[in-house]
């Protein structure tokens, strides 16, 4: 019998995962967060998601078809951009805006750069860092959690006539909560120094964007996807890690002005940000020291903003700086390759 033997180049991988494996997980793990933000807020956020989502499906299409690729919805990545993106929107968010966040996130931040892998920044937050800017208002329009009548009846903001001004929903959230005041627990604490306890957050029962009121939920999504090896843990544990100190040295500095580190931790977009859009494997750095340094850049970067800016929130834009300072964080943490002797000055190798 004769043997054969079969030569290859590296890499030599054994088993690996697909692009459409470990997107469709990512999809999986967002469902849950989808669904709680349904149970929290009824019709409008259901409406919400599916309209974002769909916009997201879309655009992707048709961007393939005026650039004569194949289809590439079957890689979930711009079903996971849907998700995201109608996560981090006020449930009461009109749905024609809600549409154009979704083709801005796909047209923006994905198509313009060449497609899936290619894009520089998540985008996700492209389409909502656009529509902030383009519709201020409707942005930072909030309803109250757990209202009697929201499986019977839509948020009137929800099918505004676009370009007209949305109606007032002041009676609405009032009807459906007593005392409701229609802030987030970043703008209470900040303009009104009012404290959410950590079980309002753990419980979801805080007015906030639609997936970003239940942490424990998000980091439950989070560590499946970290168990299943579909997402670099290091990230988020860095973002977090890094908010949590920058916030406790403020607190230390001032405890009468400054909140705790639980509270940074578990209010606004953070943790949704840390765990499923920091970690976004085309826009976040490949070195060992490199995620480590891009992780404690943004939960720095959004304890600043959300102390010393005009805005309350600053996980956004502290993700978005960190993934354009990624490709920058990966060349200074390149690992010396073994072997390799570093040149005299003034000599050539």
């Amino acid at each position: 019998m004769t043997a054969r033997i079969e030569l290859r180049t590296s890499p030599h991988v054994v088993k690996g995962s697909s692009v459409e494996h470990i997107m469709f997980h990512v999809v999986l793990a967002l469902l849950p967060i989808a669904a709680f933000s349904v149970w929290q807020y009824g019709l409008s956020a259901l409406a919400l998601i599916v309209t974002v989502t769909l916009a997201c499906l879309g655009s992707e299409r048709l961007f393939n078809r005026m650039s004569g690729q194949h289809s590439t919805l079957s890689d979930w990545s711009a079903t996971i951009t849907g998700l995201l993106l109608a996560l981090t929107l006020p449930p009461s968010f009109p749905l024609w805006m809600a549409s154009v966040a979704g083709f801005t996130a796909i047209a923006l931040g994905k198509a313009l750069f060449g497609g899936i892998g290619c894009n520089v920044m998540n985008p996700a937050l492209v389409g909502r860092a656009f529509v902030q800017a383009a519709f201020p208002v409707a942005i930072t329009t909030w309803v109250p959690a757990f209202a009697p009548q929201r499986f019977t009846e839509f948020v009137p903001t929800t099918f505004t006539v676009p370009l007209m001004t949305p109606p007032d929903i002041s009676g609405w959230a009032k009807s459906a909560l007593d005392g409701f005041t229609g802030a987030t627990p970043l703008a209470r604490w900040k303009f009104e120094n009012v404290l959410a306890t950590p079980a309002d957050f753990l419980s979801g029962a805080v007015t906030a964007s639609a997936g970003e009121t239940s942490a424990l939920l998000i980091l439950l999504c989070g560590a499946y996807l970290a168990a299943r090896r579909f997402m670099d843990w290091r990230i988020p544990v860095a973002v977090l890690g890094s908010a949590a100190l920058t916030a406790l040295v403020f607190q230390m500095i001032d405890p009468a002005r400054y909140p705790d580190p639980l509270f940074v931790l578990l209010s606004g977009g953070l943790m949704l940000g840390a765990v499923f859009m920091a970690t976004d494997m085309a826009t976040s750095p490949v070195t060992p020291k490199g995620v480590l340094i891009y992780g404690a850049l943004i939960g720095l970067l959004t304890v600043v903003i959300r102390y010393f800016g005009g805005l309350t929130e600053g996980v956004m834009y502290a993700i978005l700086i960190g993934n354009a300072l990624s490709p920058l964080i990966d060349q200074v943490t390149q690992p010396k390759v073994f072997g390799e002797v570093k040149a005299a000055k003034g000599k050539k190798a």
